[in-house]
């Protein structure tokens, strides 16, 4: 076969999720050429609108899919929770890798945990989703934006005077810096993004050979977790950057399968949260579980909140035209 070559963002935590990917490739296929090739996305490039004001959809993928499509690159390696819920049409996702934790965690300046940090603190971070759920928890806090990759944040941390930054634990883990954990955040009740920890491998979806190569990192319990939550997302009509998320992991039995989804409204004042359960038995069953985890918080009031959400996005919208 020649040498495949995958598609990446050019940032660091980037680099390094893809090169997991290459070296799994090449330990599961001996002999199996496999180089890097960085593609810059629209989310690289624009680091100033506040992530609020963008729609998130294909931000750090569009690029790369179309590079994908275009057949300059073998195959595409992504941060599920960035990957939109509908592909391109021609595209797959090929495998799902082993899952890292997909809990977000605080790094405090000071060394205190959330519940520690003191009246009016400010605690960065660029998610609706995190900024929801720290304010419903600590309405006092001053939650403000920032934009740039886990180093970038980091630094920000430092250089800003804030109390604290939200971040997933999985970048962390991977860039060797897990050393900064103050807190990890509970990701049954300080729900995650969806697919947040897990790595997509995006290929073209004729290349049969391609499919059965990568097929061999694939993890079929990640796979089935992160299908359910991207169900969950899909029929709440929402990307990235929407106030929701969902957790599903194997349950406490070893045979069934939880999921726990959320949907709150920007300023954390209303938060609905809602778990259900079923059998583990393949990818079928896990979406049925994340559509009706779905159903059942958009007839609780998620329906109304995500109108409002979308209402005033297009307000937004017409003032700055």
């Amino acid at each position: 076969m020649n040498p495949i070559v995958i598609g990446t963002r050019g940032s660091e935590l980037a680099m390094r999720q893809a090169g997991l990917i290459r070296d799994a490739l090449a330990a599961e296929h001996p002999g199996l050429e496999v180089t890097l090739r960085v593609v810059h996305t629209t989310g690289d490039r624009d680091l100033r609108s506040p992530a609020q004001q963008t729609s998130g959809k294909g931000m750090f993928t569009t690029e790369i899919e179309a590079e994908l499509l275009s057949g300059s690159i073998s195959l595409a390696v992504h941060s599920m929770k960035d990957l939109p819920t509908r592909l391109p049409d021609g595209l797959v996702v090929g495998a799902v890798t082993r899952r890292e934790d997909p809990a977000d965690v605080l790094v405090s300046s000071s060394g205190c945990v959330l519940a520690d940090l003191p009246r009016r603190a400010k605690v960065l971070t660029g998610s609706p989703r995190r900024r929801a759920l720290l304010l419903h928890r600590r309405p006092d806090l001053r939650v403000l934006p920032v934009r740039g990759n886990v180093p970038t944040r980091l630094r920000k941390l430092e250089e800003s005077g804030a109390d604290a930054v939200v971040l997933a634990r999985a970048g962390l883990v991977r860039l060797g810096l897990s050393v900064s954990v103050t807190e990890r955040l509970d990701p049954a009740e300080f729900v995650p993004a969806c697919g947040q920890g897990a790595l997509a491998v995006e290929i073209r979806q004729s290349d049969d050979e391609l499919l059965r190569l990568v097929r061999a990192v694939d993890d079929p319990e990640s796979r089935y977790a992160v299908a359910a939550e991207r169900v969950f997302l899909a029929d709440l009509g929402g990307g990235c950057h929407l106030p929701a998320g969902a957790y599903a992991r194997r349950g406490d039995d070893g045979d069934s399968l939880v999921v726990t989804g959320m949907v709150a409204d920007p300023e954390g004042s209303r938060v609905l949260l809602r778990t259900v359960s079923g059998a583990a038995g393949g990818a079928d069953p896990a979406r049925a579980l994340g559509r009706a985890l779905a159903e059942e918080l958009l007839a609780l009031g998620a329906r109304k909140i995500l109108d409002d959400l979308a209402a005033h996005r297009r307000a937004v919208s017409e003032t700055d035209a």
